[in-house]
């Protein structure tokens, strides 16, 4: 099992973004400080419009700071035009989202093989379906599956490329507690067996007992960080 190594992998300074509307200028990240470790899995929380997805979309390279600094170990993305933003998300980041985007008219094989067939060194599609307990389901298509396993088969396409990070954008949002724990249990095994840095937005905050660490944003800014000395598994973890 690996743990958070304190090495680190994301750095932010004075982060900034606003969506100037015209009339009125919304800030959704107002100057904020972080750092992301190696290995670590983390849980951001924090009502709507606090800033989580924004962070997330910046970090992950899909979005732009207005201002501020960002950096992916000793690259500077803030540095980077949306070339070489596309190549360092296809290199060193893996998405998993609220809502699974699979391809209706592939089967889990195949809508994982969509990552496969561009990653530097892919790890099987098969192999990454059954990291996450869908072996049996290879050739089944997205209207054959549930949707925590729909959810499992998008986890498995993000990690196929063996990614340093995995930013989850709300990824038991759309689902029911039980199934919600199975996404979880596969989240937490990512993160054990991979090492992969795993960064969790979530509005269920029973979901932070999982985490190494847990953010709070209020209004744009990091409000407080914990630090749990003790883990709970997601089995453990009362919705």
């Amino acid at each position: 099992m690996m743990e958070a190594n304190g090495e680190t992998v994301f750095r932010t300074k004075d982060l900034t973004k606003v969506y100037d509307t015209g009339e009125v200028k919304v800030f959704a990240l107002a100057g904020v400080d972080l750092e992301l470790y190696a290995g670590e899995l983390t849980v951001l929380l924090g009502p709507s419009g606090s800033g989580k997805s924004t962070l997330l979309n910046i970090l992950g390279g899909l979005d732009h700071a207005t201002e501020g600094r960002v950096w992916f170990r000793d690259l500077e993305l803030t540095g980077l035009r949306d070339r070489g933003l596309t190549r360092f998300r296809r290199d060193h980041v893996g998405f998993v989202f609220q809502f699974y985007n699979l391809v209706p008219s592939l089967t889990a094989r195949e809508n994982v093989q969509l990552v496969t067939d561009v990653a530097r060194n892919p790890m099987p599609a098969a192999e990454a379906l059954d990291l996450v307990g869908l072996s049996h389901r290879l050739d089944h298509f997205p209207a054959e599956l549930s949707g925590g396993e729909q959810q499992r088969v998008a986890i498995a396409r993000a990690v196929a490329k063996r990614p340093e990070v995995l930013l989850c954008d709300e990824p038991t949002g759309a689902l029911d507690s039980k199934t919600g724990i199975q996404v979880l249990e596969v989240l937490r095994q990512v993160n054990d067996d991979l090492g992969t840095l795993t960064v969790v937005i979530t509005h269920n905050a029973e979901i932070r007992k999982m985490a190494h660490r847990v953010i709070w944003f209020q209004d744009g800014s990091i409000n407080h960080v914990d630090v749990n000395s003790e883990r709970l598994a997601p089995a453990d973890i009362t919705w």
